[in-house]
């Protein structure tokens, strides 16, 4: 989630759903327990292939975005516009992860503004309230308790060899950068554990978070759980389930305007390098007709010296509607010139039904409030449950 892009276990093999679009993989691997954490494996859902045959109860996913900067078309088509489709399948919580949000420096104000802003976006975007729970972080107080409990059975070397701790505390000055964010991971871990998630939407790039959520459940299942939380008055067992990713075939990861080789990020230091949610057209326009391209003749996917014409077909294969093939047979003797305005107006297509709605949306501040709070409420109700199960396992007086 991060960046949260953030559910959880059951053993299939190449069994494929039809109604997401995806199919699931599932690989059997040894205990982790017995492996070291960078050898730890697990399996994922990613494909496009469907099979009527296949039925399962309703499993729980968990996923949110911070709201930092605006949501840009990186977040909607890697994260949002999948949990419109997991809403129909799955038991879904969607929430706003503020707290993460002030692991960097930050405006308070402007972080206000942003929360109800990117909740509006969710909603804007397809998330059904009927169908799924939205709500802020921080109104449901259980992350933080989880976190600090989780946190008694994170060893630091977990969390100091972590990719982003690294990159984003280089880039603060070392030991100027801040304890938030070296022990953020664990607030994630337990964004996911909470709600005993079975499954997680997470892109490439968030594998690592995901398998210290899974090494923390682990290890806690295994220092307090089975007979040990029995003989405390528990019902024994597992006190967590291992989160599985779940990561969509296309759209996973939409990459920079400027770079095709970099994800799209709200951190960017140019605006050029995103499409946001809320862009005009004209502005629209103007970033793809800028956009960082080649020169090589014709159009194609999967060739590593092109990554920019990778990521915006599949950018296009996305906002259309179209199959791979259908774009490649489409596409494949356009130029730039051609291609860039039908990007350009499908993407603007795509996003105009998005933006008409959220403004109906911000215009009812009353309505807004009352989907978080009865959000929040329904979050709480499970994470309670939690959050006293692993107290009574670690011996609290409860």
């Amino acid at each position: 989630m991060a960046h949260a892009t953030l559910s959880h276990s059951l053993i299939l093999s190449s069994s494929r759903f039809s109604r997401l679009g995806y199919s699931t993989r599932f690989l059997r691997h040894p205990n982790p327990l017995s492996l070291p954490l960078t050898r730890q494996r697990f399996r994922c859902y990613c494909s496009d292939q469907t099979s009527p045959s296949v039925s399962f109860s309703r499993k729980r996913v968990v996923s949110g975005v911070q709201p930092t900067g605006s949501i840009h078309l990186g977040n909607y088509l890697g994260a949002i516009k999948n949990w419109v489709a997991l809403q129909d399948t799955y038991e879904t919580l969607f929430f706003i992860v503020d707290l993460h949000a002030i692991t960097l420096p930050y405006d308070p104000l402007e972080l206000r503004k942003a929360t109800r802003d990117t909740a509006a976006l969710y909603l804007a975007c397809g998330v059904d309230i009927s169908k799924a729970s939205v709500f802020v972080q921080s109104h449901v107080r259980a992350h933080v308790d989880l976190m600090w409990l989780l946190s008694s059975s994170t060893p630091i070397g977990w969390l100091q060899k972590m990719t982003q701790f690294k990159e984003k505390s280089r880039k603060e000055g070392g030991e100027n950068a801040s304890v938030s964010l070296l022990t953020y991971p664990v607030l994630m871990a337990a964004d996911i554990l909470l709600y005993k998630s079975d499954f997680v939407p997470v892109g490439e790039d968030q594998k690592q978070h995901l398998e210290l959520a899974r090494d923390l459940a682990q290890r806690v299942n295994n220092l307090y759980g089975g007979r040990k939380w029995k003989k405390l008055g528990g019902h024994g067992g597992s006190i967590f389930k291992i989160p599985e990713p779940l990561i969509p075939q296309v759209g996973a990861r939409v990459m920079s305007l400027t770079d095709g080789r970099s994800k799209m990020s709200k951190s960017a230091p140019s605006d050029q390098s995103r499409i946001n949610l809320l862009d005009s057209k004209d502005l629209i326009a103007d970033k793809i007709k800028r956009c960082k391209t080649d020169s090589f003749v014709g159009l194609e996917y999967d060739n590593a010296e092109r990554p920019e014409c990778n990521n915006l077909l599949s950018v296009y294969q996305i906002v259309s509607g179209k199959t791979k093939d259908e774009v490649m047979e489409e596409c494949k003797d356009m130029s730039w010139g051609t291609f860039k305005p039908l990007l350009t107006d499908a993407v603007v297509e795509h996003l105009s039904p998005i933006q008409v709605r959220y403004q109906e949306i911000t215009a009812e501040s009353a309505y807004l409030d009352k989907v978080l709070t009865e959000g929040a409420d329904k979050a709480t109700e499970i994470a309670e449950v939690t959050i006293r199960n692993l107290k009574q396992a670690m011996g609290f007086y409860i």
